[in-house]
């Protein structure tokens, strides 16, 4: 996979993963307006981030499914996106400042214009252990992000993953 972070962003386990995704239903429909959408209200005040999205990882786009903070922009290419990295971790994925990161400053999404600097994305992990998303917080100044915040942000990407197990 072509990408902007100078490592590779496939899991070991794409297929599965990939096949597991698909069969959730929840890529072929347009941006949530229910429980996806209030969690990212959450997030985003919880935080005191301008940008909190639920995106999810496909084969070569990373989609959106509820934004705060974002445009109507709902595709993403997966080489660009920061989720990539977050599927491939269980826990959090935290970039304090993404230009003291040296595979990040490629990235369009850091160096263009659109200025990212802070990035925390918690994976969505189905019950049977494939990350098929992310729960994730953007900023564009760079900010502390503890443990605990961490962790926080994971129960959140839990509820998101209670909501669409529960279809």
């Amino acid at each position: 996979m072509d990408n902007t972070f100078g490592r590779p962003i496939i899991p070991d386990n794409e297929d599965e993963r990939l096949a597991k995704l698909r069969s959730l239903n929840v890529l072929d429909t347009y941006q949530e307006e229910g429980p996806f959408k209030h969690i990212v209200a959450i997030a985003s005040r919880m935080f005191d981030v301008p940008i909190a999205l639920v995106n999810f990882v496909d084969a070569d786009y990373v989609i959106t499914k509820a934004a705060i903070g974002m445009g109507e922009e709902s595709r993403v290419s997966r080489g660009t996106s920061l989720c990539s990295l977050a599927i491939l971790r269980n826990d959090t994925t935290v970039f304090e400042n993404a230009t003291q990161d040296p595979c990040l400053l490629a990235n369009p999404l850091v160096v263009g214009d659109f200025g990212l600097r802070f990035y925390a994305g918690a994976p969505l992990i189905t019950s049977d252990g494939y990350n098929i998303g992310a729960l994730c917080i953007v900023d564009k100044k760079p900010r502390d992000f503890s443990t605990s915040d961490q962790k926080m942000l994971e129960s959140l990407a839990s509820a998101v993953m209670d909501e669409i197990e529960k279809k």
